[in-house]
């Protein structure tokens, strides 16, 4: 038993022992959810506590303090092992697409990053793309805290196709006609029958990938609210304390099968093109992985 499955074991045991069954596993899932966003969150934190304290006498730039503060969690989490050199080659992969987006959408003038820094290029901040690199960590940690199952997964070439396809429109509707209408239908239409199978403790949940999506999107927009709120960045229009459109919210969901299927490049263990049964997940063995932190 790897050390987080005992530490788990231990925390949901003192759960259930002072709590109803329901919200013990309420509980824990929010912990384990929690715990798979640590970056995420991290970052977030940081977002917030330097709005807060900076000054124009630190000597240092709030954006630049920033990238510092990424750097050293991405440092951070390989040296616990919070996250595997390969999984952080496919988040690097999406910081990176991220980061292109960023350039194209702030000289789009769709957002913007008001305040200076040196560690800046082309009105982008560098520690932007590790918001990106944040949502993947946050994936491909949380298929391992939970040890996802993905079933039926659909044709892998059609996820793939799927994710460029979006990301491709991402800068192609300022341009040619918007077809996010046509991407939303293709992802319920793709993934309609796939379940997320996810454990707690020795118990089996699923809920539909689609669903999955646009929860985990409205966290995203909740954050965002927090980035505009703090002005580390504000969209075209859009006043300091309002909040961020809705049609973000669509974004992000959108955004979130372009980072899935990224990840997927290096986690494949937990898909399959068919489905499963409650029966063959509990029996079988957890797959084998290159860190001990990997079952949680």
């Amino acid at each position: 038993m790897t050390t987080t499955r005992r530490i788990e074991r231990h925390l949901g045991d003192w759960m259930r022992a002072r709590l109803p069954g329901w919200a013990a596993e309420l509980v824990m899932f929010l912990l384990k959810m929690g715990w798979s966003g640590l970056f995420g969150l991290s970052l977030l934190v940081a977002i917030i506590g330097t709005r807060l304290i900076w000054s124009d006498a630190m000597p240092l730039y709030r954006y630049d303090f920033l990238v510092i503060v990424a750097l050293g969690l991405q440092a951070l989490f390989l040296a616990l092992k919070l996250e595997t050199w390969e999984e952080a080659r496919v988040i690097a992969l999406f910081h990176l697409t991220g980061t292109a987006m960023e350039f194209f959408k702030v000289h789009a003038g769709s957002w913007s990053y008001p305040e200076p820094g040196l560690f800046k290029i082309l009105g982008v901040p560098l520690f932007s793309g590790f918001m990106y690199a944040s949502v993947g960590s946050f994936m491909a940690r949380t298929i391992r805290v939970f040890d996802m199952r993905f079933a039926p997964y659909p044709p892998y070439w059609l996820t793939m196709l799927l994710a460029i396809g979006i990301y491709v429109n991402f800068f192609a509707h300022h341009f040619l006609p918007d077809i996010r209408l046509i991407l939303f239908a293709a992802t319920v239409l793709l993934f309609l029958r796939t379940r997320i199978w996810y454990r707690i403790g020795d118990n089996l949940y699923w809920m539909p990938l689609p669903l999955a999506a646009f929860l985990s999107a409205i966290f995203l927009w909740v954050a965002e609210n927090i980035g505009t709120m703090t002005g580390t960045w504000v969209y075209s229009g859009q006043a300091r304390l309002e909040l961020v459109s809705l049609g973000k919210l669509g974004s992000w969901y959108l955004l979130l099968y372009v980072a899935f299927v990224t990840v997927t490049l290096v986690v494949r263990h937990p898909l399959s093109p068919r489905p499963l049964v409650r029966e063959e997940l509990a029996t079988a063995p957890a797959p084998r992985r290159a860190r001990p932190e990997a079952a949680g």
